[in-house]
């Protein structure tokens, strides 16, 4: 008798590459066999045999009727699947446009799935984002004086996100604040029906650890839609009676990496500039991809790739175009903002297709847009989840040209100084 494939419980969809394989990486820590494609499949007719499907899609600064299109798309597919509840994720900084792009999909998705209550909750204790009295903080710093106040595409000046969603909706927000969160499921479950009784729609939720996810876990049981960043995902995984598996078992036969190592950082936050400088310092070799050389007709793909190949093998070596926020700033004003970041994207992207022909198979990318333009300039299609990186970033393996490749796609904020040289180290341990 043939066994037909399991039906996945729970349909993810991620507003860029990163953070898709960051909520996946949280959904396989936790026991769920996990999924994730990039964009929706092209056969829309095959069954995904998955406890959860990661739909990655690189909806973060596009115009925000694109962005509710596309993940539009994704719902319907994940629906098809027989998923049982969604799971809209976002970065967990919650930018996306000054107009936003987070609020319109939350709209689009209640909408769709009929509901008029969601929450929202983009904290990740174990990458020190915490919410209180529903404030963003990045470590010990307010959102708002973190590096992200300088980000060049999506800057964050304010760290109340019941003002900032409530900019993005028509829909009343609220709070579920942490003397609530502490009480556990019950008590957040009873503020919820509060909420909804004075006409609350969206609730942001105060999270300062772990236990505080695992208790909004069982409070989200049920629910149509639930909104977040990767963090909330340890605690959803018990409702179907999985629970969380050993760093060991979750990458049991995923294998060492092959080839040669090589980094792509397009990202300019202050993690990844403190990484770029950790890897020059160490006398690491460095190629420095220049946005005003590129807009020039210079050959710097030609460059770069001359650069490379005799040092291929011997040791990782990194292509950056991260920079201070004041040399950020200045380039934007020359070439413009959107013109600078597809300059550097497309430019990092095409030296990926080209390190992977010459047998670059192990391939750490730092940056949300500059992951997406690499995962497609490579077609990918889909990945699997491997051995967590720093919290929020796994290795994940792809086939290319019918080649196993490793990636790791950080987001730019996270992992600690020397996470270029640890990622090679902890895929070939």
């Amino acid at each position: 008798m043939k066994t037909l494939p399991k039906k996945p419980v729970l349909g993810c969809i991620a507003d860029d590459f990163t953070g898709a394989t960051d909520l996946a990486n949280n959904l396989v820590r936790s026991g769920m066999r996990t999924v994730q494609t990039i964009g929706v499949p092209f056969n829309q007719n095959a069954r995904i045999d998955a406890d959860a499907i990661v739909v990655a899609l690189k909806t973060r600064t596009i115009p925000a009727s694109d962005a509710i299109s596309q993940s539009l798309e994704a719902l319907y597919w994940l629906q098809s699947q027989g998923v049982e509840q969604i799971y809209f994720k976002y970065c967990s900084t919650f930018d996306s446009t000054a107009q936003g792009n987070i609020g319109p999909v939350i709209d689009a998705l209640l909408k769709a799935l009929k509901s008029d209550f969601t929450v929202a909750c983009p904290a990740f204790p174990e990458a020190h984002r915490t919410i209180y009295k529903g404030h963003l903080f990045v470590g010990d710093q307010l959102l708002s004086d973190s590096g992200m106040k300088n980000h060049p595409l999506t800057p964050m000046t304010d760290a109340n996100l019941v003002r900032v969603l409530q900019s993005q909706t028509q829909r009343k927000v609220g709070l579920v604040d942490y003397l609530t969160i502490k009480k556990g499921a019950e008590a957040i479950k009873q503020k919820f029906k509060d909420l909804q009784a004075d006409g609350i729609e969206i609730a942001i939720l105060d999270v300062m650890s772990n236990d505080d996810l695992y208790a909004m876990g069982q409070a989200l049981a049920g629910m149509p839609l639930v909104t977040a960043g990767s963090g909330i995902a340890i605690g959803l995984p018990h409702n179907w009676g999985l629970s969380r598996l050993d760093d060991e078992s979750t990458h049991r036969g995923f294998g060492q990496g092959q080839g040669f190592q090589a980094i792509l950082s397009g990202s300019c936050s202050l993690a990844t500039n403190a990484q770029v400088d950790h890897f020059r310092k160490l006398g690491l070799p460095c190629f420095r991809i220049d946005p005003l050389a590129l807009d020039q007709g210079v050959d710097v793909l030609g460059q770069a790739l001359l650069w490379a190949q005799p040092l291929l093998g011997k040791q990782p070596i990194l292509f950056y175009a991260t920079a201070e926020p004041e040399t950020v700033k200045q380039l934007q004003n020359t070439l413009g903002i959107d013109y600078a970041g597809q300059l550097i994207e497309t430019a990092l992207a095409n030296i990926a297709e080209k390190l992977v022909s010459l047998g670059v198979k192990q391939l750490v990318v730092a940056g949300g847009e500059t992951s997406g333009a690499v995962i497609k300039a490579l077609s990918i299609d889909n990945m699997t989840i491997g051995p967590q990186i720093a919290p929020g970033v796994p290795w994940t393996s792809a086939t290319v040209d019918d080649e196993l490749v490793y990636i790791a796609l950080k987001s730019g904020n996270f992992g600690d100084v020397d996470f270029f040289t640890e990622a090679f180290r902890k895929l070939n341990e």
